[in-house]
């Protein structure tokens, strides 16, 4: 009998655990990936564009046979395991709390035909790394370690050639659909050979300088494999063969892919924390949310706060659909703790600009710059925008690239000399708004 494999985050054949484990069922094998309106609605037009253009790729790895369907998936995965009469669907493990709901109505939906779930987006899978006594890890340190003695897996031996592919044409109820193309531009290539020749550029040219550059928005230090890890191109097992512990910068990427792990092991745990503060103390503090507040978001999303290193990474996101993660950081502390508006506000529109927005990594992120996540950085830790930049960005490269108002001053970052006229003026007095963040802190439990 055929199998069913239900691509969702794991667009690839390479290093594939739960293709492995269908063949292993049967080698006829279904290939399809079921476009849930749920998840369309919530993604960016750049985030849609970059699944369609993988799953265009992946259609094209498999010649031509893998199904693009439309529907809820507790509807359409059990019609298609019907029409084939298959003997399981299988599945890597999706943990995050919409695709754990989704699962559960899906295998009821099945009845009899198991849903088979092998391998996961991750090192290792969210629940595995806990402490001696079973409860899960709060801060990030002790689980770095203990994620370090747990190990993984070798990449599995995977490719197009293990398994006969069933034609979906030749299946009267498979109802296929194009696969999302909004006509949107993107930088980056999609797709699993994409993905492995990026990667391979980053390890043989870059990777032993990440530790001094990845911090530094004006060099070319980071790997830009977020959004390829986001939809599944590569496997964090086939990247983790290339890092040496012994070699500094790849042994600091490492830890980057297990704070990927950490924070998706934080919202396994507490799955509310996607919209919610993890430390509930939180809750009680004091953020704007009036007339005012809304026209400073406008202008924090559209890059004319008046504080350079801000704006040029809102510019970047806005062009490009991509945010250095040090300015990240620095966008994030200023929205929370100079503008006082709720760290929902600038996650959903991270979410909604961003090509590699992922839900635990990006809501946990900005947690930690708010100070009520897991391992967060104190909340008195406030960015003065203008040191960060000048520090990150010493000779103003990234400022100038992206805020061309600037782009002919002596200092970008204005921590002296005069201000253009073009340039709008600070916002905000961030002496004033600091002391401001901190009552508000010290205000909360009183």
């Amino acid at each position: 009998m055929p199998t069913l494999l239900w691509f969702r985050r794991d667009l690839r054949v390479g290093d594939l655990p739960a293709l492995s484990a269908a063949v292993a069922d049967d080698p006829e094998v279904l290939a399809c990936f079921v476009l849930d309106p749920r998840l369309e609605a919530s993604s960016g037009q750049r985030r849609l564009q970059f699944l369609g253009d993988c799953l265009r790729q992946l259609r094209a790895d498999l010649g031509g046979r893998l199904l693009i369907t439309r529907g809820p998936a507790h509807q359409r995965i059990p019609q298609l395991a019907r029409e084939i009469a298959a003997s399981a669907v299988h599945v890597s493990g999706d943990f995050s709390p919409f695709g754990r709901r989704r699962d559960q109505q899906v295998q009821i939906a099945l009845g009899g035909v198991p849903l088979v779930s092998t391998g996961s987006p991750y090192l290792v899978s969210p629940g595995r790394v806990v402490k001696d006594d079973g409860s899960p890890y709060r801060v990030f340190t002790p689980f770095f370690r203990r994620w370090r003695e747990h190990g993984w897996r070798p990449p599995a031996s995977t490719g197009p050639e293990v398994a006969r592919w069933i034609d979906p044409s030749e299946l009267p109820g498979a109802d296929p659909v194009d696969a999302p193309d909004l006509g949107v531009d993107l930088e980056l290539p999609a797709g699993e050979l994409a993905a492995l020749q990026h990667w391979r550029v980053f390890v043989e040219e870059r990777s032993d300088r990440y530790e001094s550059d990845r911090d530094r928005p004006d060099r070319d230090g980071g790997s830009r494999m977020s959004a390829y890890l986001k939809f599944g191109n590569i496997h964090p097992r086939t990247m983790a063969v290339d890092l040496d512990a012994q070699r500094r910068g790849r042994a600091a990427y490492l830890r980057q892919l297990a704070f990927r792990d950490f924070y998706a092991a934080v919202l396994y745990h507490w799955p509310r924390s996607a919209w919610t503060n993890w430390n509930q103390d939180f809750d009680s503090i004091q953020t704007d949310t009036d007339a005012e507040a809304t026209r400073r978001f406008e202008r924090w999303k559209t890059g004319q706060t008046g504080f350079p290193i801000v704006d040029a990474g809102m510019r970047e996101l806005g062009a490009t659909g991509f945010m250095h993660n040090r300015v990240r950081m620095i966008a994030a502390s200023f929205l929370v703790k100079d503008l006082h508006l709720p760290w929902q506000w600038g996650a959903g529109w991270f979410l909604d600009q961003l090509v590699d927005g992922d839900m635990a990594n990006n809501q946990h992120g900005w947690q930690w710059s708010a100070g009520c996540g897991t391992d967060a950085a104190p909340y008195f830790r406030v960015f003065n925008p203008t040191l960060q930049g000048a520090k990150f960005d010493p000779d103003g490269g990234y400022v100038r690239r992206w805020v061309p108002e600037l782009a002919d001053t002596e200092d970008p970052h204005l921590a002296k000399g005069p201000r253009p006229p073009d340039y709008p003026a600070p916002i905000v007095d961030h002496r004033e708004e600091r002391e401001e963040a901190l009552r508000r802190y010290f205000s909360m439990n009183e």
